[in-house]
């Protein structure tokens, strides 16, 4: 298809005869004689170049507004000024708020023609550059997904599957512990990876803020010129909406909307705008809850959870902290120019003893808080429990002030070995709240043999003993 151009005079004679050479040309054309038309035309059919005369009558914005909102909004689109009245200083101030070229009429239509040629030349090129760029990223920055836990596994298995197809995703678990970087990955492995990867925190805007921010808004709003949302920006590629159960009610009936139809309207316009976008939510809130609560729509609800999955906490999932801990350190490494540090196995265990409230994101920064306060330039320097940071000495702390006091030395070898080995896997029952399965697990034990141990040991069994405790769920598309 022949790229569109929209011409916009004041004069019907020029619309006309600049339409005529154009058409002749090959070239589909459209033209208008003022503001308004002009940004309806822009807004609804997203012309490949633009002819813009500099003084316009029965316009509010002249050709040099026009041109700014155009270059505000719609960067990628060229455009010529033409003027009949121009000066040199009006020809470089086109140029320098982004017009591609100046020309006085009249003019000849072989200049004219080849201006038009060169612009659309340059524009592909710029679009070229900006794929090629965004290619070359996600080739050289690709998503990893760093665990060895059986969720992240399951996980990771699942998404794979699910990411080629168009189906929806609801990600949940709470803050921190990673729903971006599975909806990243999801984007890298569909079909939209070459397209454009969006996310909007529903959480951090006010209402208002938020519409505008996903539908865009029309130049009737506030007098402003008009805005693109991330609806029509991410057209072709990925969108997640973060945090949606913090999205107004008002707004959740119109993403429904798109859902169900892939078209939207601008906030104060009534015009129809057709995108194709998968969207992806998160939440850390329990849906079903809001949705009893009636702050959260159940048609909404059942439109995105198509494919529910559903990702553990850190503290559930402690033998992803160590390869997560050696990423983390390549990462900073890299980015910091800090040479990398090496946890030793006592450190490790007291990353794995601690909560983790604020999960994966607070663990990635701790790694650097410990590279930028502990840089040595004794590279050799293995990073002990005492070089952590206070809140993760201080549960350390209260772990070791609450064992008891045990005179080991007064102990035969069999008793110490036995009293060590019943503290320890009491307390590693503890930590993992009763349940056999995934103590097992990060002891190193077969669970028959635990469970051996613990009756030898007199170790009560009043515990969760289930390989059910997984909390991915997903159905077929």
């Amino acid at each position: 298809m022949e790229d569109l151009i929209l011409i916009v005079d004041d004069e019907e004679g020029i619309r006309n005869l600049i339409q005529g050479i154009l058409e002749d040309e090959g070239y589909r054309t459209v033209t208008a004689k003022n503001d308004v038309s002009a940004y309806d035309i822009i807004e609804t059919q997203s012309p490949d170049l633009i002819i813009q005369d500099i003084w316009l009558e029965n316009s509010e914005d002249d050709g040099i507004k026009i041109l700014e909102t155009v270059k505000k909004q719609y960067a990628h689109i060229p455009v010529i000024m033409i003027s009949g009245h121009g000066t040199i200083e009006t020809a470089v101030n086109s140029i320098k708020i982004g017009a591609y070229d100046f020309i006085e009429k009249p003019f000849k239509s072989d200049r004219l023609l080849l201006m038009i040629e060169r612009a659309l030349e340059n524009a592909k090129l710029i679009q070229e550059n900006i794929s090629l760029k965004a290619k070359v990223q996600k080739q050289s920055k690709p998503v990893h997904l760093i665990g060895e836990s059986q969720n992240l596994i399951t996980i990771k298995q699942a998404l794979e599957r699910v990411a080629p197809t168009n189906s929806r995703v609801l990600l949940t678990g709470e803050a921190g512990t990673g729903k971006d970087m599975l909806a990243r990955y999801i984007h890298e492995l569909s079909d939209r990876a070459d397209q454009l990867y969006t996310a909007v925190n529903c959480a951090i805007l006010t209402p208002d803020r938020l519409e505008i921010e996903l539908f865009g808004s029309s130049s009737t709003i506030s007098g402003e010129p008009p805005q693109q949302g991330v609806l029509e920006r991410a057209n072709g590629g990925t969108l997640l909406l973060d945090e949606i159960a913090d999205m107004p009610i008002e707004t959740q009936g119109k993403i429904l909307r798109v859902l169900q139809e892939q078209r939207f309207q601008r906030v104060g316009d009534n015009k129809e705008i057709s995108v194709d976008i998968r969207i992806i939510a998160s939440s850390n809130k329990d849906l079903e809850a809001e949705i009893e609560k009636g702050t959260f729509r159940k048609d909404l609800y059942y439109r995105l959870n198509v494919v529910p999955m559903h990702l553990e906490p850190l503290r559930e999932r402690i033998e992803d902290i160590e390869p997560l801990t050696t990423f983390f350190i390549e990462e900073y490494s890299e980015f910091a120019g800090l040479p990398a540090i090496k946890f030793s196995s006592a450190t490790y265990s007291s990353l794995q003893a601690y909560d983790w409230p604020g999960n994966v994101r607070q663990l990635k920064n701790t790694v650097e808080w410990v590279m930028i306060m502990h840089k040595a330039s004794d590279q050799s320097l293995e990073i002990m429990p005492h070089h952590l940071p206070p809140d993760i000495l201080q549960n350390d702390n209260q772990r070791a002030a609450a064992k008891p006091n045990r005179n080991f030395k007064s102990m035969p070898l069999k008793l110490a070995r036995e009293t060590f080995e019943k503290e320890y896997i009491e307390q590693q029952i503890e930590r993992f709240e009763g349940n056999i399965s995934k103590t097992a697990s990060f002891i190193g034990m077969e669970r028959s043999a635990l469970h051996r141990k613990l009756k030898q040991l007199g170790v009560e069994e009043h515990k969760k003993d289930t390989d059910a405790d997984q909390t991915l769920h997903t159905k077929a598309t």
